[in-house]
């Protein structure tokens, strides 16, 4: 355990990274050493992002009715979970959730939309029209558009769009069981546009879905390969009506240990924990920090509720932490 521990607090502060027999080593440790890992952890992250935090929040801007099958996703068309559904929203309607938002003390905020990709103009209009109204908001505009084209990318960055969120989900190997109706290279193909289109670039994954830690480290492996500049931690929170409904909660120490595997895999990286925090986490919710973690969403998820985000702002304030200021 000392060795594989040496190793990775060498490399984390360094910012070169576990490989990925170095990350299966770290994946073999017993639950009983997490502390231990959490003391690199806390080093590697402080090193390399201090003791600021990055705070995002979301509008589900469409909702529901969307084609594709994936396992986890209660806004899938395929299943029957009594998940919201209502077209795109106006611009009026998002700037007023951007607002609320910067008000709660998010540094940046995402357009969430279910589906495929946007390709309505009309839609594509109203995503114009609000990501310029933001321009004079303290907050980064984010958009999770789905696989957009190369063009419409372009025209939301002419637009003044930031930063571009695409998640990969899962391993490649692993993705065929939880999405059948999209391959997983037209995914990689999103994120590798929007990399050479210049956004921000926030790829990650959600886990629990049943895979193992190899798959784990292939989904970290990849978005290393990609350069992403963000990675969304998310954790399954089963959602009646879909497939893995009667999934179980991961156990919060082995939510630790992913985000403390993402840490040391992609130690300059920023590594925000998103849906599922409070109740897979659960009372160790403060710990992500130690683990890796420097960013975190607050308010409500796509189809579940939040927490306070003036709970969220008091953890940190009692952990010494700060949110990142704008730019």
């Amino acid at each position: 355990m000392e060795t594989i521990l040496k190793t990775a607090l060498e490399k984390g502060l360094s910012g070169v990274g576990l490989t990925e027999d170095e990350a299966l080593e770290f994946a073999g440790l017993p639950d009983s050493s997490i502390y231990e890992s959490l003391s690199v952890t806390e080093k590697v992250r402080r090193h390399h992002k201090g003791v600021e935090v990055n705070l995002c929040a979301i509008v589900n801007a469409k909702s529901g009715l969307c084609k594709e099958d994936c396992s986890f996703c209660s806004q899938s068309v395929k299943y029957s979970t009594g998940a919201a559904e209502y077209p795109m929203s106006g611009a009026s309607e998002i700037l007023g959730a951007a607002t609320e938002a910067a008000r709660t003390g998010a540094r940046e905020f995402s357009i969430v939309a279910s589906g495929t990709r946007i390709e309505k103009e009309k839609d594509i209009s109203a995503l114009s029209e609000a990501i310029r109204g933001m321009r004079g908001m303290e907050l980064e505009s984010c958009a999770s558009l789905g696989m957009l084209t190369r063009d419409t990318l372009k025209k939301l960055k002419e637009s003044g769009l930031e930063s571009y969120h695409h998640n990969l989900e899962t391993g490649r190997s692993f993705f065929p069981k939880i999405c059948t109706t999209h391959e997983y290279e037209e995914d990689v193909t999103v994120v590798r546009a929007a990399k050479e289109l210049g956004f921000h670039v926030c790829s990650g994954g959600i886990f629990g879905l049943g895979e193992g830690w190899d798959v784990r480290i292939e989904l970290l492996s990849t978005l290393r390969e990609l350069e992403v500049d963000s990675i969304p931690i998310n954790f399954l929170n089963p959602r009646p009506g879909t497939p893995l409904e009667g999934a179980s909660y991961l156990a919060p120490i082995e939510c630790l240990k992913i985000i403390a595997l993402a840490r040391l895999m992609l130690p300059a990286r920023d590594i925000i924990i998103c849906g599922g925090r409070q109740v897979n986490l659960r009372d160790l919710q403060p710990l992500i920090f130690a683990a890796g973690a420097n960013g975190m969403m607050i308010g409500n998820y796509l189809t579940t509720p939040g927490r306070a985000p003036e709970e969220d702002l008091r953890m940190l304030s009692d952990l010494g932490l700060r949110p990142r200021g704008y730019k």
